[in-house]
């Protein structure tokens, strides 16, 4: 029942905005329309009442009251100035035009104005064929004489209803020359706005650079615009986190995918014991496990970022995520891993998942890169846990110094590794967003050596 009751509306800006502006404009046009005619009216009443007082004037020169009583002198124009025309002395009446008789209604309202012995207008309407305007002026001498005069309305209020209907036309063309500009002036003002929607939808869909500036457009369009320039950026950001995050699980799940795909080769190559397969087994499962742990640190990390979480919950036993990390990346290219750790007791303010995915590129990188040995330290600092990844192998080349932590770079493509880039810059990222960082030492030869610092635990 609501929705029936309810007043139907444009469904667009500009219909509202021109209906709004027709509604006012009818309003003002209402109110201005009333006054005039009002003014007009009366204007028009005033006229009519100094036609009959100069006429009463004129009148008022062939009577005489000089004498013992009241005479009317006649004229050259007496059939003109008798024409309309009552003349009293007192309450008796002398004079009265030919038209009417001693008991007519006009005769008796002149007789009624006459009685009052003073200026005075009445219009008498209604029983009359017309409407008339009588005025009454006394005429000054030794005897009180009033002469009243008459008018007929019928020009005067013809004049008006000319001047009433040209108004309401004059009102309907101005209401629909309203709604019409207001129509087109506010469509060409919500152009420049459809136009910046337009473009604003093909950009957000590629993440486009493209932006609106404050350039060239007015005060209101250029707020707009760094609205919507504010809004692309935040588009083009997740589009990007979304892109890196894909990159990363690519990147952080092909070695788990690789060692269970070699697994199942080297099980299916020929007949294996019970015990060569429960260890096949094995493997697998801690695979499997690893590309959990991989996909849930990451997942969390970007709900982290979406958050714009400062810090991850939870403390990391230094020591046995290093162990960890040793055993379950082996020895790729024959190097050795070295943890050497003094403080057994030493904790990292992270939760042990997000330190082992931090560690994992760096350590991985040193094994491919080592020519027989990589040592893994870790010391406490200051309100932070310094963990130092050192390998003896040829060490970053200065070329590649400023892309190190690009994702995609890679020092040299040709080294028969396929990875894709992406450890360092993911590394970096993670501790990062836990209030920590990942650095490369350019001083240390020969070799390489990364630091990571995270906050204490």
């Amino acid at each position: 029942m609501k929705r029936l009751l309810r007043r139907p509306a444009p469904r667009t800006l500009r219909g509202r905005l021109s209906l709004v502006a027709l509604t006012t404009a009818a309003l003002l046009m209402t109110v201005l329309t009333v006054a005039f005619n009002t003014v007009m009216g009366r204007h028009l009443q005033h006229q009519a009442d100094d036609e009959l007082r100069s006429r009463a004037a004129a009148v008022a020169t062939t009577v005489d009251t000089s004498g013992p009583r009241v005479r009317v002198l006649e004229t050259v124009n007496d059939g003109l100035l008798d024409a309309d025309v009552w003349i009293y002395t007192g309450t008796r009446l002398l004079e009265k035009p030919p038209s009417t008789t001693a008991g007519s209604h006009l005769t008796r309202a002149a007789g009624r104005l006459a009685a009052q012995r003073e200026r005075a207008c009445s219009t008498v309407d209604g029983t009359s064929p017309h409407a008339v305007r009588l005025c009454a002026d006394p005429v000054g001498g030794r005897h009180d004489a009033t002469v009243v005069t008459a008018l007929d309305l019928r020009p005067y209020r013809s004049s008006a209803d000319t001047l009433l209907l040209g108004s309401l036309v004059l009102d309907a063309v101005m209401l629909a020359c309203t709604y019409a500009l207001t129509r087109l002036a506010v469509g060409r003002a919500l152009r420049p706005v459809a136009t910046m929607t337009d473009q604003a939808t093909q950009w957000s869909a590629v993440g486009s650079d493209e932006r609106f500036g404050v350039e060239h457009h007015p005060a209101e369009l250029a707020r707009l615009g760094l609205s919507l320039d504010a809004l692309l950026d935040r588009i083009r950001t997740v589009l990007r986190h979304e892109r890196q995050l894909t990159g990363e699980l690519s990147h952080e799940l092909r070695t788990p995918l690789t060692r269970i795909i070699i697994e199942l080769d080297w099980w299916r190559a020929r007949p294996r014991s019970a015990a060569e397969t429960r260890n096949t087994h094995e493997v697998i499962a801690e695979a499997a496990r690893s590309m959990r742990t991989i996909c849930d640190t990451l997942l969390d990390d970007a709900r982290h970022s979406a958050r714009n979480a400062s810090a991850a919950p939870g403390t990391a036993a230094v020591v046995p995520v290093l162990r960890r990390l040793a055993e379950n990346l082996g020895t790729p290219g024959g190097a050795r891993t070295v943890v050497d750790v003094p403080d057994p007791r030493l904790a990292a303010g992270i939760a042990p998942a997000l330190l082992e995915r931090v560690l994992s590129p760096l350590l991985a990188n040193a094994l491919r890169y080592a020519r027989s040995t990589v040592i893994v330290s870790a010391r406490q600092l200051p309100g932070s846990v310094r963990i130092d990844v050192t390998d003896d192998g040829p060490g970053v080349p200065d070329a590649f110094l400023g892309d190190l932590f690009q994702p995609g770079r890679r020092a040299d493509r040709d080294d028969g590794h396929d990875g894709a880039g992406l450890g360092l810059p993911l590394a970096r990222r993670l501790a990062r967003a836990v209030g920590g960082e990942v650095s490369h030492d350019p001083g240390h030869t020969p070799g390489a050596r990364f630091r990571v610092d995270v906050p204490a635990g």
